[in-house]
């Protein structure tokens, strides 16, 4: 049997460095900043272990620097997903590189064979700057950026007569949740009405059903439904009418992002579109080192359909 393959890993581990720090090093990327002592040590680990970078590797024309990878969680796919993927591939390519889209929730060594098979320039998780402290309005903040969509949200029930204004999240984990609420409550502030509390809606139709009524029993003057994203909204909207509460004369549902599934629901979902892809290529240019001026975030549109 032959031996087994040399990996980054162990070669991380020889120089002591992490795995990131010694694909940076083998890759030569100008994107790191790593002291020539540090980058001696990993290519002497490298050529001690016999370390041979992967086929696919070896086959690329320019090695790491051009390569992207862009990290989408499942559920992560409305127009929001869609237009940043579109600028940002777009982007990408106007400078000759390549974005490749990982769907699901990877798991770790999946993740770092792909890792090694590739040593891209860069890894992103969608939308993993609203998860970092300090980050979260690097998208444009309220003018454009997601605290500004969610006021937009907010906004539009205000017009519409509603003071009492409940969030509906996803039930489970889902990072997100938390910065949208409190983007929520801010916004909330700045229309000058009540913040919005919690609705943790399941997946379950018959436990969502139970969910919202019992929510609404305790929240007895909430007239209308500030969704996560489109498919909570619908699940609103099918509870809703398990519980015999008409959607919007009882209770108004607007969705975020403007999935096709919206229209096609009875009642129609209101909800609202962003475009992202300007936001796309913003951050294809950060990568590259490249100035960002003059690529904004548009500002969100609602769709009005007939729940709100």
């Amino acid at each position: 049997m032959s031996a087994k393959r040399v990996t980054l890993r162990d070669v991380a581990a020889a120089s002591g460095v992490s795995r990131a720090t010694a694909g940076f090093v083998l890759s030569d990327s100008p994107a790191a900043s790593i002291s020539e002592p540090t980058r001696e040590r990993v290519r002497q680990a490298a050529r001690d272990l016999g370390y041979v970078p992967h086929g696919i590797a070896r086959a690329l024309r320019e090695g790491s620097s051009r390569i992207v990878i862009l990290a989408v969680d499942w559920g992560n796919d409305g127009n929001y997903a869609r237009t940043f993927i579109r600028g940002l591939d777009g982007e990408l390519g106007a400078h000759d590189h390549v974005l490749l889209v990982r769907h699901g929730h990877a798991a770790g060594d999946s993740m770092q064979q792909v890792l090694d098979a590739v040593a891209p320039r860069a890894v992103l998780r969608l939308a993993e700057n609203y998860l970092v402290p300090g980050h979260e309005f690097d998208d444009g903040g309220w003018d454009g950026g997601l605290a500004g969509n969610s006021l937009v949200q907010l906004r539009y029930l205000v017009t519409r007569g509603h003071s009492r204004i409940a969030v509906a999240l996803p039930d489970g984990d889902q990072p997100l949740g938390a910065v949208r609420l409190r983007f929520a409550a801010e916004a909330a502030g700045m229309l000058h009405i009540p913040a919005p509390p919690p609705l943790f809606v399941p997946r379950d139709r018959q436990a969502a059903a139970r969910a919202v009524g019992e929510f609404l029993a305790a929240h007895d003057g909430v007239t209308a439904v500030a969704a996560f994203d489109d498919e909570v909204a619908l699940r609103v909207l099918a509870a809703a009418a398990g519980l015999g509460r008409a959607v919007p004369g009882d209770l108004a549902v607007i969705g975020f992002d403007d999935t096709e599934c919206g229209a096609l629901s009875t009642p129609a979902l209101t909800t609202i579109h962003i475009d992202a892809e300007d936001h796309g290529r913003r951050t294809a240019r950060i990568i590259l080192g490249l100035d960002a001026d003059g690529f904004t975030a548009a500002p969100a549109e609602v769709i009005v359909r007939e729940s709100a």
